[in-house]
């Protein structure tokens, strides 16, 4: 209830609601967009956790919206349906602490101070003395590290030890577990806590994690890990965020934990619509639009809220199928297009991997996909990251699509955050299949970039990542109205898209 009155002083009074100048009186069509926003995201959905029962009411929703669209089902079995069996590990408690050498014990708060990875070996009890190894590269890890805990600072910069470089380093050298610090100074992406939950999930059959205990530690809690070395934990993040080096020693305090986990086989469903083609010549030729459905559902309390809505990640961009479905009304375009409403996307792109392992209609066929993620409408659309560009001939039909509506397109210029390997889009890319994927760009120092590491900051993967967001409505219509050209262009168009060749 709360969020439908949100969304209706937002259609009421926009202009109370938006971070930056909007539309006096959204159109019709956002007005219709954000209301599908706001029901998909709404709490009745709980976040949509895959498996969940709210995970299961929004796919009825969407089901609806297809039905009411007249797309045709491309599931399984003559329905909209596709059933993704999966496998999780989660740690359901743990009870974490440093132990000095008198017997006193520093508490380490479970998701708030350091996480265990879930694995389906995760001892039940872990203890040992412990070691500060730098950055865990091979040089560093020496011999010291045998048969003790190592800690390590994860830097996620070049130049320093990546993360699987530290696994096989920290291994190498005999350590019994790994502490991962976070990288406090990789700004244009910070580390943020506590953590929702501690889960690991994978198809069912597939396998799940296994291998050296390993933690993800708050760099908050660093002090705790070194307490009694005489080393200040400022001093050693300071020095990491400076790209400086960092001396190995060992640590007086001694680490125990005591971890719970629990497996859990289940299903999820994800929904394939057609769109069928008005060409016999281009009847092979399907182009996919893809969004995940899938949230965090419940997880830990962030200001006293636990449910995580996922309002912009991804319920908006699933509403933004549905409109166009709706605005069609089952007239279709000269190729057919299929609307795919993705699960398991936050545990692993499981959903879209599952379909293209099980495909409800011929891959072959599959010439091209419009992925729908990671779009924050927070501020004007001026320019859009465009994932995919140079790899295909979608991506030069977005541009061109993009610059005829005044809306610069930019290769992405923070690589470094992998935002390209972290959606939908990339298991067709791997597959070889054109796909794009778009993100809201803005200039270094600029309000627009104030505006979206704040939402970074406060609302990403969070429970405040909801409809009383301060969204730009002109700028969710100006993307909307982008996609839809971008559609209608792709679909109609007399070239197919294509592979570039570097890109083979």
């Amino acid at each position: 209830m709360r969020h439908l009155l949100v969304l209706l002083a937002v259609l009421a009074a926009p202009a109370c609601f938006m971070a930056a100048p909007a539309l006096a009186k959204p159109d019709a069509d956002t007005r219709a967009w954000l209301a599908r926003t706001a029901e998909l995201s709404s709490d009745a959905m709980e976040g949509r956790d895959a498996g969940s029962p709210g995970h299961a009411r929004a796919i009825t929703l969407v089901e609806r919206w297809f039905k009411a669209a007249r797309l045709q089902p491309a599931g399984e079995a003559g329905t909209f349906r596709q059933t993704v069996p999966l496998h999780e590990v989660a740690v359901t408690a743990a009870d974490m602490r440093v132990v000095a050498p008198d017997g006193s014990a520093a508490p380490l708060k479970f998701l708030h101070d350091i996480t265990p990875r879930p694995a389906t070996d995760l001892p039940a009890a872990l203890a040992g003395a412990m070691r500060f190894a730098g950055y865990c590269s091979k040089a560093e890890a020496g011999s010291e590290l045998k048969g003790k805990i190592a800690v390590c600072y994860g830097s996620r910069r070049a130049g320093r030890a990546a993360a699987a470089e530290r696994l096989t380093a920290v291994a190498a050298a005999g350590a019994i577990a790994m502490l991962t610090v976070d990288d406090a100074g990789f700004t244009v992406e910070p580390q943020r806590w506590p953590d929702a939950y501690a889960r690991a999930v994978a198809h069912d059959g597939a396998a799940l994690p296994t291998g050296l205990p390993q933690f993800r530690v708050n760099g908050a809690a660093l002090a705790r890990l070194i307490a009694g070395s005489g080393r200040l934990a400022a001093a050693i993040l300071t020095d990491a965020g400076l790209h400086r080096d960092l001396e190995s020693f060992e640590l007086p305090g001694r680490f125990e934990a005591a971890l719970t986990t629990a497996q859990r086989r289940f299903n999820t469903e994800q929904l394939i619509g057609l769109l069928p083609g008005t060409d016999k010549s281009k009847a092979g030729e399907a182009l996919l639009l893809g969004a995940h459905i899938d949230g965090y559902g419940f997880g830990e309390p962030v200001n006293g809220d636990a449910l995580y809505n996922g309002t912009l990640d991804d319920a908006g961009y699933v509403a933004l199928l549905g409109q166009l479905a709706a605005r069609r009304g089952g007239k279709g375009f000269a190729r057919p297009v299929l609307f795919a409403v993705w699960t398991a996307e936050e545990k692993g792109l499981l959903g879209a991997r599952w379909w293209l392992m099980h495909p409800t209609v011929p891959r072959e066929q599959l010439v091209g996909v419009i992925n729908l993620d990671q779009l924050r409408p927070l501020f004007p659309l001026k320019a859009l990251t465009l994932h995919g560009l140079g790899q295909n001939t979608l991506a030069d039909t977005a541009k061109a699509v993009a610059q005829s509506l005044k809306i610069e397109i930019r290769p992405d210029r923070e690589p470094e955050r992998n935002l390209i390997r972290r959606v939908d889009s990339w298991p067709f890319m791997e597959a070889g299949i054109p796909a794009v994927n778009f993100v809201f760009a803005y200039d270094p120092g600029t309000q627009e970039e104030r505006i979206y590491r704040d939402w970074y900051n406060r609302r990403y993967h969070r429970p405040q990542d909801d409809v009383t967001t301060p969204m730009d409505l002109d700028a969710a219509r100006d993307f909307n109205r982008f996609f839809y050209t971008l559609v209608e262009t792709a679909a109609n168009g007399a070239a197919k898209p294509e592979l570039k060749a570097a890109a083979r």
